[in-house]
């Protein structure tokens, strides 16, 4: 993906443009004010970033409930999975899918059939991400400003449009189109060919969720990867730039001026140092920081940092690092997801596979790290990691998978799906005694919804499962 010259000026006046118009609409069109194109333009910008954004709020509160973060202070809400009213995700998700709504609206009206399709896929991520926090959620009648009490509609049927969404935007995207996107596109700059295999590697993301219903077909999820990413380089990203940070790194700033966030996990640390796996992992120096005496030394999940000093004797985000750093990426889909998801779509039908699958998505994640070759092969190599093929379990993949996703909401749904059994995976210190000494299944409706549109609001606990959650 190249990286978008001028994003962030870019970024504000398209939110002028549609209204007002531009004398030089950086060259996305030789008449700005063209009404045909301005509102597209402005309204791409927005859902690419938006989206972007998205991923990291939702991973924001789902890194510790995997266990990638936890925090300094003992018996913290997110650490030991309280009930949070996460009102802001919440409302940022739907106000990316009303700006989808428009996009899609508008974009057929002028048959711009890319940017339709475009926004359908967008449309099923922020939607899938959504029913995958909370379950049942309003959007048959949510979108279209015609009440303010909308229907919640199930979870699983949810799904199926999520599917429709997706199957729409492959179409819409391999057909001629008279109006190109372009660099108001954030993530792919316009490639509609990289959109097109986004929206199959997304279906089989969607189907993998499955796994443990009736209705799981791992040939489905096979068939849809062979037409998804090709390697690294067909990655969905957003690149932050000067004049607005990566989210993590702007955690990693705030850190070193002492407003604490960031703190890494001690199951991460374990998990990556050799203690539990048995295989010093060479990501981790890239992708957390070392304490003041050049340890790694994570925080138990609700027990805070003791008698630690508040910076510098426990390991946390740093910038600098791939994660991390003012203009790095957020992860939206990537390769290396997806050759987890054919490692584990492949196990039960064609164990060869698998195995290369797996070993090809840890390849794939220290190669996006800049991990240097010989480092890799030695990790691969190494026979608590290159297991071989006959004794790979699904363990493997999941913990792999894990260890690669860092930060990304995608490893609550793995972590749920794997009934986080993850090795020495145990709760929280000072867990909430409403959970039973369980993990959390969903997040709880926000508090301004149940205000709103309580007479709808499903009756759910922490503990109630999402559909695929079975």
């Amino acid at each position: 993906m190249k990286i978008l010259k001028n994003k962030y000026r870019f970024f504000i006046l398209s939110i002028f443009i549609v209204s007002f118009g531009c004398d030089d609409y950086l060259d996305i069109n030789e008449n700005p004010n063209n009404p045909t194109k301005a509102p597209l333009a402005g309204l791409m910008v927005n859902t690419t970033f938006e989206t972007a954004q998205n991923q990291f709020r939702m991973g924001d509160i789902t890194s510790y409930y995997v266990q990638y973060l936890a925090s300094p202070n003992p018996g913290s809400a997110g650490d030991v999975m309280d009930e949070v009213s996460h009102g802001n995700t919440w409302f940022n998700h739907y106000h990316a899918m009303t700006d989808l709504s428009d996009l899609m609206t508008q974009a057929e009206l002028v048959g711009a059939n890319h940017y339709q399709g475009a926004a359908q896929i967008l449309t099923a991520l922020n939607l899938g991400t959504t029913v995958d926090a909370w379950g049942d959620v309003p959007y048959s009648e949510a979108l279209n400003f015609q009440t303010i009490t909308p229907k919640y509609d199930t979870d699983s049927d949810l799904y199926e449009k999520i599917f429709s969404l997706l199957d729409s935007g492959i179409s819409n995207l391999s057909q001629e189109t008279e109006i190109s996107i372009g660099d108001d596109d954030f993530i792919y700059g316009g490639d509609a060919a990289k959109w097109i295999k986004l929206g199959h590697m997304l279906k089989a993301r969607y189907l993998n969720h499955l796994s443990a219903t009736a209705s799981y077909n791992p040939n489905a999820v096979l068939n849809a990867l062979d037409e998804g990413f090709g390697d690294n380089s067909d990655d969905a990203q957003v690149i932050y730039f000067e004049e607005e940070f990566n989210p993590w790194g702007q955690v990693a700033i705030d850190n070193d001026n002492l407003y604490l966030g960031g703190w890494i996990s001690q199951q991460f640390v374990e998990s990556m140092d050799g203690t539990i796996f048995g295989a010093a992992d060479p990501r981790m120096p890239m992708m957390i920081g070392a304490t003041d005496d050049g340890d790694y030394i994570g925080v138990k999940n609700g027990a805070g940092r003791g008698d630690a000093p508040e910076a510098g004797a426990r390991s946390t985000l740093e910038t600098g690092d791939f994660y991390s750093s003012k203009l790095s990426p957020i992860l939206i889909a990537t390769y290396f997801e997806q050759k987890f998801i054919e490692a584990e779509a492949a196990f039960s039908v064609d164990k060869a596979r698998a195995y290369t699958a797996y070993l090809d998505g840890i390849r794939a994640n220290m190669t996006k790290l800049n991990v240097p070759d010989a480092d890799i092969n030695t990790y691969i190599s190494n026979p608590a990691i290159g297991v071989g093929e006959a004794a790979l379990t699904l363990a493997n993949i999941f913990e792999e998978k894990w260890k690669a996703m860092f930060l990304q909401p995608e490893s609550w749904v793995d972590a749920r799906r794997f009934d986080f059994k993850y090795t020495n995976f145990e709760v929280p210190d000072n867990l909430n005694p409403d959970l039973n000494g369980q993990f959390s299944r969903r997040l709880m409706y926000p508090d301004s919804e149940v205000s709103r549109n309580g007479a709808n609001v499903p009756d759910v606990t922490l503990l109630d499962r999402v559909f695929w959650d079975q």
